[in-house]
């Protein structure tokens, strides 16, 4: 965020007394620092007060932590080892406590020397380390410390204010080394270019900008740090609205051609058949999607809803406009599984309208077609020969459909369906296959709430679908704690053989497939890894284990994303025809499967998962109209916050509360990533869910900047601002959509 060269200056250069390169390095490889303003905008995660001592009682295990405590006791025993076998081995105990609790830092061999002569009982510091269990007990080994002497001068410099800053650190770089070099650079913040029109900053009663950031990094009261806080969180929020802003206003410039259905035509055709109504939230925002596909601008909507809210329904009647306009649709699925579930129910659900060019195909026809990597020589050529010509009105496929040799007689419009696991470049190669720009429509299965839908798809209009069709059925969720209550488990495989025995149908899911070790660059585990926790429970083991064991005599049959993908294909037929009792698959059935009469649904190590991918896979029972449950197996303890995630997913079926649960357990980074094409988050100090207000305030007053000076022209600082914001990969990603 800055237009003065101080700001841009490479770390390694300017700072080398002060960093050394070794230390600048180290910034740049493990916390992406690189120039003056990447460090100046390193903000502390949290403030020790001098006066108050860090909580040990609630330290994280085999987490990287900085504690600021006391010496309580200290004490040098010697032992004998191989290396030292005639009793001559020597290790420090050292007990700090901070009235909270106690813990343990222990020093060994040579190392001892040092902290004997420095940690005396008495003596405050602050120490840095990861946490790790030793005969029960929690310690840091050799962890690095910093003496607080109040009376140095050198700490007084260091320490300034009452407030210690605790920094993002890194087992490599100590909090207090990254404090220090910090301390360094803060003058050139007066420098710093303030992003903020004067207008908006004076009006929200902002501080200006070098001001928040010498404020945020040597504060004198919480004041200060609440000040410098709310000027901080306004500059993300803001440069990212800008951004975001500026692409709706680009795309709103571009050309596309207005799609309008006819009267009588494909979509009148297929309205008619339906067997059943549509929702009212299906008919309103089906109105929504028309409403942009008859404008000259490309469309560009988000299609998020419930699971099973009927998304796919809506999809394929704005799919059924475009073609009855004269165009074309493709929709782009992620996985094969998915393109050719896609490709079987679109075909189902539009019978003889699916039979364009066919015997038995009524005059308003198209044909329906399906693209993936793995069809046979023949299709493949016929499928792309009927693109070419037109015949085709709908695709639908995977990332085949990218491909050079893909063209289109006249592409309007693009679905795409579980928009986060494509990337940017894979969707802009589709859209780039139409005469002009297509309409995009982008669906999500995962219900994402309006702060990251405002943050992540800002560019994109938003549609919700938050109303289950009729004749669904209520899933009940159950948490059985494997480890504790083994008898919960035998009752649950007991819960799926009632099922089949009703005729019903059941899938178990698992975290893994079972193979890896066997596969040419397998991730070989750590050894410490193993003792710490076993792996994943597969899927190859555990149906054989059923098979074998509680579930004898079922039907049990595998799916998983390394099958040959005719074998895929053909255990979800047998699946979906009924012939198969139980499915034993890992994720591929996360999105997009429906077999109404599977019921039950068994998730094995469900702790491994997100909330959100829970929530996904249960939405795959209770399609139908008996009802559904979905059991959540664990071995994690009671108290566990993995326990206390399974436990919010089987209390509420409501997806957009879970969404925020979800976030509010995970940083924001993980959600940005999957937007921002990889790249490391712009939000440092900005919470998604917390901060819902000042990211709304932030659209409506970028959106008004942008229609006033498109080009930032008036704002010099603002655009830097941008430029530091959308490096070249980020440039790329929101240019492309």
């Amino acid at each position: 965020m800055d237009l003065v060269p101080a700001l841009n200056e490479p770390l390694r250069q300017p700072l080398k007394s002060v960093l050394g390169p070794a230390t600048a390095k180290v910034m740049a490889e493990h916390l992406g620092l690189h120039t003056v303003g990447d460090l100046l905008h390193h903000y502390p995660r949290r403030y020790e007060e001098r006066g108050q001592l860090t909580h040990l009682a609630d330290l994280p295990m085999d987490e990287h932590v900085t504690v600021v405590a006391m010496v309580a006791d200290a004490r040098l025993h010697t032992f004998a080892s191989s290396k030292a076998p005639r009793g001559k081995g020597q290790r420090l105990e050292v007990t700090i406590t901070d009235g909270s609790g106690r813990l343990q830092l222990v020093f060994f061999g040579n190392g001892v020397h040092k902290p004997h002569k420095e940690l005396l009982p008495g003596t405050r510091a602050m120490f840095a380390g990861k946490v790790s269990v030793f005969n029960r007990r929690l310690q840091l080994a050799h962890p690095a410390y910093e003496l607080l002497r109040g009376d140095t001068e050198e700490a007084v410099d260091t320490w300034a204010g009452a407030l210690i800053p605790l920094y993002p650190a890194t087992a490599k770089l100590e909090s207090w080394k990254i404090g220090k070099a910090i301390q360094t650079v803060l003058p050139t913040a007066q420098e710093a270019v303030d992003p903020l029109p004067d207008a908006l900053r004076a009006g929200r009663g902002l501080l200006p900008l070098p001001e928040a950031l010498l404020k945020i990094h040597r504060p004198h009261t919480k004041a200060d740090i609440a000040d410098a806080r709310a000027r901080l969180k306004w500059d993300e929020a803001f440069v990212l609205q800008i951004a975001l802003a500026r692409r709706r206003h680009t795309d709103a410039q571009l050309p596309a051609v207005a799609r309008r259905p006819r009267p009588d035509g494909l979509l009148a055709a297929f309205d008619d058949r339906l067997p059943f109504t549509l929702t009212d939230g299906q008919r309103k925002v089906s109105e929504e999607i028309f409403t942009d596909l008859a404008t000259e601008h490309p469309m560009h909507r988000l299609l998020q809803g419930e699971v099973g809210s009927g998304k796919t329904m809506v999809a394929l009647r704005a799919m059924l406009a475009v073609v009855d306009a004269g165009g074309q649709a493709a929709m782009l699925a992620p996985t094969e599984v998915l393109a050719q579930q896609h490709h079987r129910s679109v075909v189902e659900m539009m019978g003889e309208l699916a039979e364009g060019g066919m015997l038995g195909g009524t005059e308003h026809a198209t044909k329906v077609v399906l693209l993936t990597g793995s069809m046979g020589a023949a299709a493949r050529r016929q499928a792309l020969l009927d693109l070419v010509t037109g015949e085709a009105g709908i695709v639908i496929g995977t990332h085949a459909l990218i491909e050079d040799k893909v063209q289109f007689h006249d592409l309007g419009l693009v679905v795409v369906d579980e928009q986060h696991r494509f990337g940017v470049e894979q969707r802009d190669a589709l859209r780039g296959k139409g005469k002009q720009t297509p309409h995009l429509l982008v669906m999500t299965a995962t219900p994402i709430p309006r702060t990251v839908a405002m943050t992540v798809f800002g560019d994109l209009e938003t549609s919700v679908l938050d109303q289950l069709p009729a004749g669904r059925s209520p899933i009940a969720s159950h948490v059985v704690p494997a480890a504790d209550k083994p008898h919960f488990l035998s009752r649950a495989w007991e819960r799926v053989r009632e099922e089949v025995g009703k005729g019903h149908q059941a899938y178990v899911v698992c975290p893994r497939i079972g193979d890896e070790d066997d596969t040419p660059g397998a991730k070989k585990k750590a050894p410490q890894d193993d003792a710490e926790k076993r792996p994943p429970l597969a899927v190859l083991d555990i149906a054989d284990q059923l098979a074998k064991g509680p579930l004898q005599g079922l039907g049990v049959e595998v799916l998983h994303g390394r099958m040959p993908p005719d074998d895929k294909d053909a255990v979800m037929r047998r699946f979906a025809a009924g012939d198969t009792d139980v499915l034993v698959a890992t994720t591929v059935i996360e999105v997009g499967v429906n077999v109404p009469n599977a019921t039950v649904m068994v998730i094995m190590d469900a702790d491994r998962f997100g909330v959100s991918q829970l929530h996904q896979l249960r939405g795959r029972v209770g399609r139908g109209s008996a009802p559904g449950l979905c059991l959540l197996v664990t071995e994690m303890p009671e108290a566990s916050a993995a326990r206390q995630r399974l436990n919010a997913v089987a209390a509420t079926l409501d997806g957009f509360e879970l969404s925020r649960i979800d976030l509010e357990q995970r940083r924001e980074g993980d959600v940005l990533g999957q937007a921002q094409s990889g790249a490391r988050t712009s939000l440092r100090m900005l919470a998604v869910i917390e901060d819902e207000e000042i990211i709304a305030e932030a659209r409506e007053e970028a959106t008004a900047v942008v229609a006033a000076d498109p080009e930032l022209t008036g704002l010099p600082g603002l655009r830097t601002a941008l430029d530091a914001l959308l490096d070249e990969e980020r440039e790329q990603y929101l240019e492309k959509g």
